[in-house]
């Protein structure tokens, strides 16, 4: 058990694989250096046992006999207690090489085990270089808008070069799916741009000629109601495509003029619903594609607008803030749970109070443009009902100082 860094113990399972692979390295060092020691040990005493006779010079001068040892009469003075005897003289010497052989081993073993611990830790983490490399390239490319990039891994032809070549090789068949399902979309719907524009006038004409008659005209009107909710859902698949397919045509583009253009197409429709906008645009420059910029700001009123209650309020700003340009919508409308907002940017999704006019794609089409435009798209339920959309985008520095848009 170890403790990370807020204190908590962390068990073996919990540490990072880096951590791991250099302590069962240094354990496994141990145990065996520890085996080595023991093993080195019994050896040296089994062969100062088995080699007493060279190392003992009485027993080198008598071998085969062993001289007896006087013992104290009373004609004769005692022994003096220093003298030692040639076993008792053995068993110190041997005492002796063998603590200092073990004291010796065990200071070497522990400098070793540290060593063998800073090389596990070295060799690990350039072991696990690579597979970082993947790893990063990975969150990088699932927060990215496309996915044209590869990893490309160079080096041996390990388990992570493999990895790595099983993964860019995923990437391409995901980006071959993408690619044509995004131009299936968009050619589909520029083909049906042509008969829905000519059913259209085909319903238009009789009507403004007053050729039909006058029990036919309301299923006429709804013939042709029909036909321009068509046309306005296949105009808003073509943005999506446009803006999921990173085709762009950079360009300097000002998303506070995006949010005026939006507020004058929607001023009529939110004066008839009695909807309240309050407006505070401030310079917001950034690069990117205009036309894409401004169905960004003009789909984020729309859904303001439309998803709110009568005699709302929806509010509009622009700005810049920490090197990032933004636009931020909100509105009053239902309560919303926070489980729901992820949900509201899937195509064809119209909330709870959805109004027949709406195609439900306006809020993907949003986030489709945002990736595309590498910005970041948040979503915030308001706590006395409604939302609040916010965008935001790398700043450029084309149109004077960066100011704060709060």
């Amino acid at each position: 058990m170890t403790r990370g860094r807020t204190g908590r113990r962390l068990s073996l399972h919990e540490l990072p694989l880096r951590g791991r692979l250099t302590l069962m390295t240094t354990t496994v060092f141990a145990v065996l250096g520890s085996g080595l020691l023991l093993l080195n040990w019994l050896s040296t005493r089994q062969l100062l046992k088995d080699n007493r006779h060279r190392i003992d010079p009485t027993s080198m001068l008598a071998p085969a006999r062993t001289a007896p040892i006087p013992t104290a009469t009373p004609q004769s003075p005692s022994i003096p207690a220093s003298i030692t005897t040639p076993a008792q003289h053995f068993e110190d010497f041997q005492h002796t090489v063998l603590s200092d052989l073990l004291l010796r081993s065990l200071l070497l073993l522990a400098v070793f085990t540290a060593l063998a611990g800073l090389l596990a830790w070295w060799g690990s983490s350039r072991s696990l270089h690579r597979l970082s490399q993947v790893t990063a390239a990975a969150r990088r490319i699932s927060t990215g808008s496309t996915l044209d990039e590869r990893l490309g891994l160079t080096g041996p032809h390990d388990e992570v070069r493999e990895l790595g070549d099983t993964f860019d090789t995923m990437l391409d068949r995901l980006d071959r799916s993408f690619t044509a399902q995004r131009s299936f979309t968009a050619h589909a719907s520029h083909e049906l741009r042509t008969p829905l524009t000519l059913q259209r006038t085909a319903l238009e004409i009789p009507l403004a000629q007053g050729r039909v008659p006058a029990d036919l005209r309301p299923a006429f009107q709804r013939a042709l109601d029909a036909t321009a909710r068509s046309e306005r859902l296949i105009a808003a698949l073509l943005t999506l495509a446009h803006g999921e397919s990173a085709q762009l045509t950079p360009q300097p583009v000002d998303l506070k003029d995006a949010a005026r253009d939006a507020l004058a197409d929607l001023a009529d429709e939110a004066r008839t619903a009695g909807i309240r906008i309050i407006a505070d645009p401030r310079p917001a420059p950034v690069t990117g594609d205009p036309s894409l910029l401004r169905q960004v700001a003009l789909n984020l009123l729309t859904n303001a607008v439309r998803h709110n209650h009568h005699d709302g309020t929806a509010t509009v700003t622009t700005g810049t803030l920490g090197g990032l340009a933004f636009i931020e919508v909100g509105n009053t409308g239902p309560v919303l749970d926070p489980d729901e907002i992820p949900a509201l940017f899937e195509p064809f999704q119209r909330g709870r109070e959805h109004r027949s006019d709406g195609t439900g794609l306006g809020l993907a089409v949003v986030r489709a443009i945002t990736l595309t435009h590498h910005g970041e798209l948040t979503a915030t339920p308001r706590p006395g009902g409604g939302l609040t959309v916010r965008v935001e985008l790398p700043a450029t520095n084309g149109t004077g100082p960066a100011e704060s848009g709060l």
